[in-house]
Formats: structure tokens, C-alpha cells, sequence
């Protein structure tokens, strides 16, 4: 199958992938367009070798294909495309915050993050080498979500930190070799041309979504699904997300020790916490709402093999999970039920969501923008502690995401392990006139409840966890 017949300042050019597509998709009814920027900071309490550390990261850039792809627009074909450049030789800025405080730092970044990119012939990243006030230096990376999710920037910034090492540290081993961009893009090409793993996946969500019709769950009750029946006694979904897509982020921290009680809980049960978090975020919604069927978006991955793993890029397809679990069930029936929901799933995440959320509009038309899902989730297992710093021993290391201001969805909850601490932070981005932060408070602090007194009486039913909480 030929893939790349065109070409652009004589680089050949590939179509997009539909992970690609999607980002287009929302970014498309937004008028932000930095609402595909993903900004953070890695820093370490170390005093870096700035010219090496700048070395790392150009070694870095060389070994990494999806860092150095480019965007192109084709006019006839109202069609982007993208190609690869050979090398990335823009200058890396270093930027000394001393003498601002940590909010002063953090806003400056912040800033950085709203900044959209240039979507043709242009990097779809920015690093920066940073010194922060507290005496950390270390990098801030700006990425296009087009290119880049949560776990290809883990494993970037990984591959940084591992090839620095080995030039400043004896006996710590250069890392592994990244694997080609382009090599998974084929493969996810020739899966979008029609294969029969295609129709496979399209025939299992077909025959889900024609099951029956979703029900709408409000964050804080049924409030927007009642307003949607008085004009139709027979609405099932509702509105939660609003015009305005200025967006918010709060973070809410789970303290380590009770993190480590959901991880051996997750660990004794052979149940993944993102299975644990799906249980606690619908008995809420549940609880809230005197309803057994609960819609929720889930983000997935897709990176099982080495090549997925190891080949950058942004590989993220988001689809509704829905659970009918009564309350007379138990709290364990419940997350078995969810673990078996999800496992199915798995193994038909590389379908389309756009085709997905076509065909459902199809089977059950709803007024424009309105949903069943009133938010998404995204558990981020992988952490940079298990990717190469533990070389460095006691060294104490950050991380900080920062928020670019803008989202098309009422609310989107990423749950990451802490670097310094393991603990779990709830990262709530938010549109601000959705949902207020004393309603996130709520939802924060009883979906916690839920999840330890579930873990406590497994056996309980959801019933008697609903009310006790």
C-alpha cells in the first residue's frame, strides 16, 4: 500500500492519522486555538551542565521522528498532511528565573502555554532550559496535542534526562533506542484503509451503540436534563458544556498514604486504578442522580506493543463507557463489571471516535451539543519516576503542567502520580462558566468517599456505600 505519493520542499508527506483528525475536530468549533497546546516542566534539584543538557536534548530531537514533524495544507484536496525534517537546529533558550517568585515563574509559563502554534511548516513544539526561583533548573516543553500526548512527552523528556546521564554520570547506560514514528503511522494507515480489524471494531461499537439510548448524569444532579424536558418529556441527553470555552485548572492532591491504600486494594483484586477511579466517578454520578446507567468519556492510550510505546506522536482516542450496575450489586461486583466493560473496549480502541459519535448522532439524534457524558477521564499510570530517574538516586525532581486556558468539554479530569511522593493528583481542567470550583470540591471530596469506604467493604452493596457516604 502506497502511502506517500506527494511530496513538500522535497520531503515526502503522509495523511493524518485519526488521532490526528480528532484534535482537528474539536479545535475546529474553538475559538482558542492554543486548545491543542500541552505545556509542562520537569526540573531537578541539581545544578545542571546547561551546554550538555542543551546537547541531550538536540541528541534527543535526532532520535525522536514525531519531534521533528511538520503540517502542510493542501489546497485542492482541502486536505493537511505531514512530513518529517531531517534535522531540528532551532536555537534552545534558556531562561534564568531567579529573582521572580515561583507564582511570577509560573504565570510566565502559563503564558508560554497559550501561545498557539504555526499549524504549516512549522515545529510543533518549544523547549525551554529553565532555572526556576527555588533554585530547580531543569525544561519546560510546549507541544501541539497533535503530535504529542502525556506518553510520548514522558518518554521524551525520559530519553533527555537518560542521555544526559550517561555523558555526566559513570556506570548509567545510554537508553534504548526510540522506535520510528512513521513505522506506526503506516501501520495505523493501512488499519484506516478498510482492514478487517477496521470492520471488526466498527461492527462491536455499532451493535453497542444500537443497543439503547445513553442517559445523561449531571455533575451535580439532574438539573440540565430537566430543563432539556420541558420541551421534550423524552430527552436523554442534555447540555453541560457552554459557548464560552475559557477553561480553568484546579488540582486536587490525594496525600501518599492513601494512595498507596487504592494501589494494594487495585494490586490484591488484579484491577487496574483506573478501573477504581471509573467506580468512584459513576456511583457519584449515580448517587447524584437515581440513576443505575452512567456515561462517562474515557481516554485510551493505545500504546501495548514497543513500537506504540517508543515512537512519540499523540495516539489518544477518547470513547463514552457506559455501565448499568444496580445498587443492590456490590461495591466488587461493580468494579468487575467496569474491569470487563474495559478490557472488551481495549480491544477495539483503534476505531475512529469521530465515526463513533457520527453513527450515534445517526442512531439517536440530539440537538446540537448536547451529550450524555457529562465529563472525561484520563488515568496516567506512567510516571518519570520508573523512566530513568531513578539513576539519579535521592534527587529530588517536579513536574508541572500548565493550563492553556481553553477546552471544548465542561470537564476533563486527568488523575497522575506525583513525582515527588507517588501520591495522586485530580487534575480538573474546567470551563469556568460549566462548572465552579466549589462544585469540584464536591464531586472531589465524595468520589473519594466512595472509593475508600468501597475498598474498606468490598462487599457492601452500591446501595449502602451511596447512603453511608
Amino acid at each position: 500500500m502506497v502511502l506517500s505519493m506527494k511530496t513538500r520542499n522535497g520531503h515526502k508527506t503522509y495523511p493524518l492519522t485519526v488521532a490526528q483528525k480528532f484534535h482537528f475536530y474539536y479545535m475546529n468549533f474553538c475559538p482558542y486555538k492554543e486548545v491543542v497546546n500541552v505545556g509542562t516542566s520537569l526540573t531537578i534539584e541539581y545544578e545542571l551542565d546547561i551546554d550538555e543538557l542543551r546537547r541531550a536534548i538536540y541528541k534527543a530531537y535526532e532520535r525522536c521522528e514525531s519531534m521533528r514533524v511538520r503540517f502542510c495544507y493542501d489546497k485542492k484536496e482541502d486536505k493537511w498532511y505531514q512530513y518529517l525534517v531531517e534535522k531540528e537546529e532551532r536555537e534552545i533558550e534558556y531562561v534564568d528565573f531567579s529573582g521572580k517568585t515561583m507564582e511570577e515563574a509560573e504565570e510566565i509559563m502559563t503564558a508560554w502555554t497559550r501561545v498557539p502554534f504555526e499549524r504549516e511548516d512549522s515545529p510543533m513544539n518549544r523547549i525551554v532550559i529553565i532555572k526556576t526561583p527555588d533554585g530547580c533548573q531543569g525544561v519546560y516543553l510546549l507541544g501541539d496535542h497533535m503530535l504529542l500526548d502525556a506518553q510520548s512527552l514522558i518518554c521524551f523528556l525520559s530519553d533527555v534526562i537518560q542521555i544526559y546521564c550517561n555523558v555526566k554520570f559513570e556506570g548509567i547506560p545510554y537508553p534504548s533506542e526510540m522506535r520510528s514514528y512513521f513505522e506506526q503511522l503506516q501501520k495505523d494507515l493501512e488499519y484506516e484503509a478498510g482492514s478487517k480489524a477496521q470492520q471488526r471494531d466498527r461492527e462491536y461499537f455499532y451493535k453497542k451503540i444500537e443497543e439503547s439510548e445513553p442517559i445523561f448524569n449531571g455533575i451535580d444532579g439532574p438539573g440540565a436534563l430537566e430543563v432539556m424536558r420541558k420541551t421534550n418529556p423524552n430527552a436523554r441527553a442534555a447540555y453541560s458544556a457552554t459557548a464560552n470555552m475559557k477553561s480553568a485548572l484546579d488540582i486536587f492532591h490525594l496525600e501518599e498514604e492513601p494512595t498507596q491504600r487504592l494501589m494494594k486494594f487495585c494490586e490484591e483484586k488484579h484491577i487496574s486504578l483506573q478501573c477504581l477511579l471509573i467506580m468512584g466517578i459513576r456511583t457519584y454520578l449515580q448517587k447524584m442522580n437515581g440513576n443505575d446507567d452512567v456515561s462517562i468519556n474515557v481516554a485510551y492510550a493505545r500504546r501495548a506493543t514497543l513500537l506504540e510505546k517508543k515512537s512519540g506522536g499523540t495516539r489518544i482516542h477518547s470513547f463514552p463507557f457506559r455501565t448499568i450496575i444496580s445498587q443492590d450489586k456490590t461495591f466488587m461486583e461493580g468494579i468487575y463489571a467496569i474491569r470487563d466493560g474495559q478490557n472488551e473496549v481495549f480491544r477495539h480502541t483503534n476505531f475512529d471516535p469521530v465515526e463513533y459519535f457520527a453513527h450515534r448522532s445517526e442512531v439517536f439524534p440530539v440537538p446540537d451539543g448536547a451529550a450524555y457524558e457529562p465529563m472525561s477521564l484520563t488515568y496516567q499510570p506512567a510516571t518519570l519516576k520508573e523512566r530513568g530517574l531513578t539513576q539519579l538516586g535521592d534527587v529530588k525532581y517536579k513536574t508541572k503542567w500548565y493550563p492553556n486556558g481553553a477546552t471544548t468539554q465542561a470537564m476533563y479530569l486527568t488523575v497522575m502520580h506525583r513525582p515527588d511522593d507517588n501520591g495522586l493528583d485530580f487534575n480538573f481542567e474546567h470551563q469556568v462558566e460549566a462548572i465552579t470550583k466549589e462544585k469540584l470540591e464536591y464531586f472531589y471530596y465524595y468520589m473519594c468517599k466512595i472509593m475508600f469506604k468501597g475498598i474498606e467493604n468490598p462487599d457492601l452493596s452500591i446501595g449502602e456505600i451511596i447512603k453511608l457516604v
